[in-house]
């Protein structure tokens, strides 16, 4: 199987449904190979989630923990005409910034135009790096026009492991429109990445559902961004000059 040893989409206790420490997470990175975590949990409009101070102040979480890069960041829930959970000074404070639809997140959004509409406005963002499951039954998306604004503004969408766990309530993906995003990747120059949106320390880098992917005639390696943790520092380091330029000019 295709090997990664990074993982940018992962859920603490802070999220409210999710049954690990950052501790105990980092711990298990460690322990399945993974090099770097990125810790995502989601933006305060989640039923049970974090007040904003959790992001204000996880700064004082160690860049490593067991030998494991911590990447201090959110999956913000995507709101009405694509606004984020969190203002762009809170968003400021993380490393990496993730957003998706979310289920009584209030997003008062409706049907396939709303969402589609809402995501490509929240990519409009400067901080915002990746949409987290673009592929899901419940919320619909078109795909090609959201491929489009991912090149147009270099946001990394996502291969979302989760979304074929047979052990969850349902299945929230559709694999003929993750394959598609392969296509896609290539069509129109953005990257992915492939997540296990862990919300429990054993299931981190566990992308083995995702194998219908790196079986793919379609897939190529080089268009996954964390396939090594050498790339996403790199990546994060060139995010950080970009929006320092921004600041200057603002």
């Amino acid at each position: 199987m295709f090997r990664i040893n990074t993982d940018l989409h992962t859920h603490t206790v802070a999220s409210g449904h999710a049954y690990c420490t950052v501790n105990e997470m980092a711990r298990g990175a460690f322990n399945k190979g993974i090099k770097l975590l990125a810790i995502t949990d989601h933006g305060p409009n989640m039923p049970g989630g974090p007040n904003v101070y959790h992001f204000g102040n996880f700064s004082i979480v160690p860049d490593k923990l067991y030998g494991v890069r911590i990447v201090k960041g959110v999956e913000a829930n995507i709101l009405k005409d694509g606004r984020l959970d969190l203002t762009d000074e809170e968003l400021g404070y993380l490393e990496f910034v993730s957003a998706g639809i979310h289920r009584l997140t209030e997003h008062k959004l409706n049907n396939k135009s709303d969402y589609t509409e809402a995501t490509i406005k929240a990519m409009e963002n400067p901080h915002l790096d990746m949409i987290t499951h673009p592929v899901q039954r419940e919320y619909p998306i078109d795909l090609e026009r959201v491929a489009i604004a991912a090149g147009k503004n270099n946001v990394i969408l996502e291969l979302n492991a989760s979304s074929y766990n047979p052990n969850k309530f349902k299945t929230r993906g559709i694999k003929s429109e993750s394959l598609k995003l392969l296509k896609l990747a290539k069509k129109y120059g953005f990257k992915l990445a492939v997540n296990s949106d862990a919300h429990f320390y054993d299931i981190i880098g566990e992308y083995s559902t995702l194998n219908f992917i790196f079986e793919s005639p379609d897939f190529d390696s080089e268009l996954i961004i964390n396939s090594k943790a050498e790339n996403i520092i790199n990546y994060l380091d060139q995010r950080q000059k970009r929006l320092n330029k921004l600041k200057k000019t603002v």
